[in-house]
């Protein structure tokens, strides 16, 4: 470990915290945008760990798990490493309820970034060049999108041995692998070889307090993993489902729609997952599973069009 870094013009020695403002950009308005990020340094050697939230600005689980852990102090009393916390990266987002930025990009198809670019890709730069040359590990915290629900899970990189072992560490109900998207957060991780790996639970807009204990005890178990602390926290060890295979079971014509089973549920192929009704009484069809596994995720809404994604389901699933 340095006994010092260097993060935009700002020296951070061994031992030493800071919150830095990262400077993205401005709004028409003149508001600026701008990153806030926690540095905390421990005494001893150690790795850097990135724990980010709020990519996506209107999932705000993420916010709230790594908010909480600075709250409570987790990073401050590290001995060993350094901890770049950043709870949110998208303000604009967060600020407006919205998964983009305000000509509709999304922060987290627009990696690496360019600093010419619009204000999704200007974030994107801004955490890609200050931020991930100090990373060695990387943690990304986000809910289901829309409507929908995700069961408390991890998601590593498809080939990646070292995004396994993490998924593993944190512990978390699934541990899903999955292929990288281009432009994304994680693709950028990986062409930079920094292990990373996913956190998803609960929904957009709302906070759920099971998937925020969840990302907290995965950090918790990161940071014991690592030896950043000597703090005896017990964050306890649950089951974990490792899955392979991943499906969307769909609506197969629009109307009410009423799930039976709920997410983080184990089902059988044939099993009645759920019904979709029309507004007049006179049509009613049940969702059944076309596959044994188990429902990773489930969408809220109470009105579906026909094709909409009714329930994730994971499959070819082992504990580990």
């Amino acid at each position: 470990m340095q006994d010092t870094i260097i993060i935009d013009g700002h020296e951070i020695s061994s031992n030493e915290n800071k919150e830095l403002q990262l400077n993205v950009g401005t709004l028409p308005s003149d508001t600026v945008i701008s990153i806030h990020a926690h540095i905390y340094r421990g005494k001893e050697d150690g790795p850097t760990l990135l724990f980010l939230g709020g990519v996506h600005g209107d999932e705000i689980n993420g916010v709230e798990s790594i908010r909480h852990c600075i709250e409570e102090g987790y990073f401050e009393k590290i001995t060993k490493g350094t901890i770049i916390a950043i709870p949110l990266l998208n303000v604009f987002g967060f600020i407006n309820f919205s998964r983009e930025v305000p000509d509709g990009k999304d922060v987290n198809r627009s990696f690496p970034g360019t600093t010419l670019g619009s204000l999704a890709s200007r974030v994107a730069r801004t955490l890609t060049k200050k931020i991930l040359p100090h990373v060695d590990y990387a943690f990304d915290f986000h809910t289901g999108g829309a409507s929908r629900y995700n069961y408390p899970q991890i998601r590593y990189t498809k080939d990646d041995m070292a995004s396994l072992e993490l998924a593993k560490v944190f512990n978390a109900p699934f541990t899903i692998m999955k292929a990288t998207i281009p432009n994304s957060f994680r693709r950028s991780c990986k062409d930079l070889n920094i292990p990373a790996i996913i956190f998803e639970g609960g929904e957009s807009i709302r906070l759920d307090g099971f998937a925020i204990s969840a990302a907290v005890r995965g950090i918790i178990n990161i940071l014991r993993h690592f030896k950043c602390t000597n703090n005896e926290i017990d964050s306890g060890k649950i089951r974990n489902i490792h899955i392979k295979k991943t499906t969307w079971e769909r609506a197969a014509f629009s109307g009410l729609f009423t799930w039976s089973k709920k997410s983080g549920t184990k089902i059988q192929i044939g099993e009645p997952l759920g019904t979709i009704k029309n507004p007049f009484g006179t049509k009613t069809a049940t969702v059944i599973s076309r596959r044994n596994g188990y429902i990773i995720g489930h969408n809220n809404a109470s009105v579906v069009n026909q094709g909409d994604a009714l329930f994730h389901i994971g499959y070819e699933a082992e504990e580990i």
